[in-house]
């Protein structure tokens, strides 16, 4: 059990937000499986608000969904206080506040307009923007962010507590720094100085990939649970996995054959209804690409999925593409492929 203020969560094993992947349509797939919290892509403060949300953009934001995050970046008070009120006015139940993207075109705006990790070199303005955030919403607000902005300023164990006494609830620290972007290995053990410097759940991202690194990246850091990103492309299956392993739930059975098919099949529909045909066609792609890759699948047969051209080629190239996960049926494959 996981308590975010006081909004109580099944298990302290969550889906991180990732701008292109993490949709609707697949967080809805990974809380099927029994994650405990799935968190929205993140969202432009100032742009979400003078836009104003679409019927989809509402649903993409997960507003109203149970164990669900709406994830807000910004650089200025006013916008991301704005925004909060307008998520929250809309059902939101946990407001998350970005403090952790990489990203150039986040970072790189100069000044007061950076936002993402860039807060972290200046920690007085990024308290300004959550205390504007705890201020406007009733809701809990959660913090992601990373060691620091470089290896001369982690100052995360700073900004942990200084967001714990404006009334941050609970802070995932992805275990670099800005400026390693995603490169080197996750440093686990240093998210423990943050774990140490406050009172309220931390959990630890980055490089958790598998039960085995979930259960070192909690060893090592002495976090109340992880967040999982990229692990779980082609595997969102794979937080219950996490879970179960860690004491929460019962394991799920990984999906195979027939199985396998019709979750990815699913899926891809749901993405279809969500985007619409042609976009939709174009977004799945690297969905499939992900299943794919999980299944091992022939490499023919995933060009053919990956350059068809109708819904219905699609579906019907599913079985052979999934084989993979079908012993029986990739040796059958393996057989004809050879023939």
């Amino acid at each position: 059990m996981l308590n975010i203020a006081e909004k109580q969560i099944a298990t302290p094993i969550l889906l991180a937000p990732l701008a292109g992947i993490t949709d609707l349509p697949f967080r809805e797939v990974v809380a099927g499986f029994g994650a405990g919290l799935v968190v929205s892509e993140m969202v432009a403060s100032q742009e979400m608000v003078q836009a104003k949300p679409s019927a989809r953009g509402k649903a993409e934001l997960g507003l109203g969904a149970e164990n669900t995050a709406v994830q807000l970046a910004g650089c200025d008070a006013h916008w991301m206080a704005e925004a909060a009120r307008v998520v929250a006015d809309n059902g939101a139940r946990i407001i998350d506040i970005n403090m952790g993207c990489p990203a150039k075109r986040v970072v790189s705006a100069g000044g007061a307009g950076a936002s993402g990790s860039a807060l972290m070199r200046d920690l007085d303005h990024a308290l300004r923007l959550i205390e504007a955030v705890v201020a406007a919403v009733d809701v809990p607000v959660t913090l992601k962010t990373r060691l620091g902005w470089d290896d001369t300023r982690l100052n995360a164990p700073e900004l942990g507590r200084r967001a714990e006494s404006a009334g941050v609830a609970m802070i995932t620290v992805h275990g670099r720094t800005r400026c390693q972007f995603y490169r080197g290995a996750a440093d686990w053990a240093a998210i423990s100085e943050i774990v140490e410097a406050v009172n309220i759940p931390v959990i630890a991202n980055g490089d958790v990939t598998s039960v085995d690194s979930a259960r070192r990246a909690v060893a090592q850091s002495g976090a109340a649970g992880v967040m999982i990103g990229r692990g779980a492309r082609g595997r969102p299956w794979l937080l219950a996995e996490v879970a179960a392993a860690m004491g929460h739930g019962t394991p799920p059975e990984a999906p195979r054959g027939t199985a396998l098919v019709d979750l990815v099949a699913a899926h891809y529909e749901a993405m279809l209804g969500f985007y619409g045909r042609d976009l939709g066609l174009r977004v799945a792609r690297k969905h499939l690409g992900w299943y794919m890759e999980a299944a091992h699948s022939a490499e023919g047969v995933r060009r053919a999925v990956l350059t068809a051209e109708t819904p219905k080629d699609v579906l019907g190239l599913l079985p052979d593409a999934m084989a993979g996960g079908d012993p029986a049926r990739k040796e059958d494959q393996d057989a004809r492929a050879a023939a």
